[in-house]
């Protein structure tokens, strides 16, 4: 499909009820054109973990050795047990055309990234146990104290969010603007973001995700990024899930972070059998009852050296829009905003940050918060809005405790 201007055919589609959303303050940082790439290099991942799962476990191995059987040799058993899947992961990964199946993102991928996230958090309890015990000269026994108790949190905070994860929610918002053409006014948006889709994806619930879309008889479809989780194969799963999904205005899509990591020349190659628009840099013409609003997307920070098109170019994404015309940008990474608002985009839809998967939307933070300037929810800036979406799947781990997975219907008004 070529990379110009193109046009859409008039079409019109019903309005339903929606309720405006809270909106935060924005930042005044400089709009940039373009994001760092947030993924860091392989070695340095490998670093990082290294350190991670060393660190870990000396705490938890000398407040442990000295009760379990075999001492020191069986914990450096559960080591090797529990890092193992790494190994085979990136094995797997090296692999020409090789893609992890169900079963093994499932029973050795799954367990690893949970023991991960544990680990850290046992040796940060036991530290603070064996300190607190050290007064009394109960110090280990404090230590492993805290630790079993670490241990029993996690395991129902895991529940919990597993729970989470699969609480679908509609999330019905209006957003206003002075500068939408009448012909406009009304127009239903349903986004969907981060499916993160995968062998190992649960399919009633992704069947739930396209019903809920239809169900909010949208004008417009957006997929903001993130479609699939890291392997070009797996488009072939949300083709049969989402492939037939359709609306008047069309169905458009950007990619993310992990579309590039998959492969994006292979990931888009199959999206683009599929009755939907790729957006990548570039924008089209929708029109209703007369007037006509672009919609642009963007590529995503981490293809920018990918070699495969996938990088952002805000300059190129609005180049042939013409002047005047109401936006809407479809950016995966929110940190494109700065840049889309200072050229005047109305309304852009992101995904990306999941809200970290651990929110507490009431008071604006999310675990991705204190890393991002932009994480979770609305923002405004002169006349641009940034919707920020959770995400419908989830990444890693199905955990979503505060930031349920969403099908975001935006409602597009003029200002009474």
């Amino acid at each position: 499909m070529p990379d110009g201007l193109k046009r859409a055919a008039p079409r019109r589609a019903g309005s339903g009820r929606s309720s405006s959303p809270a909106s935060s303050p924005a930042s005044s940082t400089p709009p940039r054109t373009t994001a760092r790439p947030n993924r860091p290099r392989v070695g340095a991942f490998l670093r990082i973990l290294l350190v991670w799962i060393v660190g870990s476990w000396s705490v938890v191995g000398a407040l442990l050795a000295p009760v379990v059987p075999g001492g020191w040799l069986a914990i450096a058993g559960a080591i090797v047990l529990t890092t193992s899947p790494l190994a085979l992961f990136l094995a797997v990964r090296r692999g020409r055309g090789s893609s992890p199946g169900a079963a093994f993102r499932l029973l050795v991928m799954r367990p690893f990234w949970y023991v991960q996230l544990l680990l850290p958090l046992l040796a940060i309890a036991g530290l603070a146990g064996t300190l607190a015990g050290l007064p009394w000269g109960n110090a280990g026994v404090a230590g492993r104290g805290a630790l079993y108790a670490m241990a029993a949190i996690f395991a129902v905070a895991a529940v919990a969010g597993w729970v989470g994860s699969r609480q679908l929610v509609v999330k019905q918002l209006v957003v206003r603007s002075p500068d939408l053409p009448p012909g406009f006014d009304g127009l239903r948006i349903a986004q969907i973001s981060d499916l993160h889709v995968g062998p190992h994806s649960s399919r009633p619930y992704l069947a739930r995700v396209a019903h809920a879309v239809r169900s909010a008889n949208p004008d417009l479809i957006a997929v903001t990024g993130d479609l699939v989780d890291d392997h070009a194969g797996d488009v072939t799963i949300y083709a049969g899930v989402f492939g037939a999904l359709a609306a008047p205005l069309g169905v458009y899509v950007v990619p993310g972070n992990h579309d590039v990591y998959a492969g994006w020349a292979k990931v888009r190659a199959a999206l683009e059998r599929l009755p939907l628009t790729v957006l990548v840099n570039r924008a089209v013409i929708v029109e209703r009852e007369g007037d006509q609003i672009a919609i642009a997307g963007t590529g995503d920070p981490a293809g920018r050296h990918s070699g495969d098109g996938a990088g952002p170019d805000v300059d190129a994404a609005l180049a042939r829009v013409p002047a005047g015309t109401f936006v809407v940008a479809l950016a995966h990474n929110p940190a494109l905003w700065p840049a889309l608002a200072a050229r005047g985009v109305a309304l852009t839809l992101s995904g990306h940050t999941h809200w970290g998967q651990l929110a507490l939307p009431a008071l604006g933070w999310s675990l991705a918060s204190p890393f991002l300037e932009h994480a979770l929810g609305m923002y405004e800036r002169g006349r641009s809005t940034l919707y920020i979406h959770p995400g419908t799947g989830f990444w890693g781990i199905p955990f979503r405790l505060g930031a349920l997975p969403q099908v975001a219907v935006i409602e597009l008004r003029t200002d009474p």
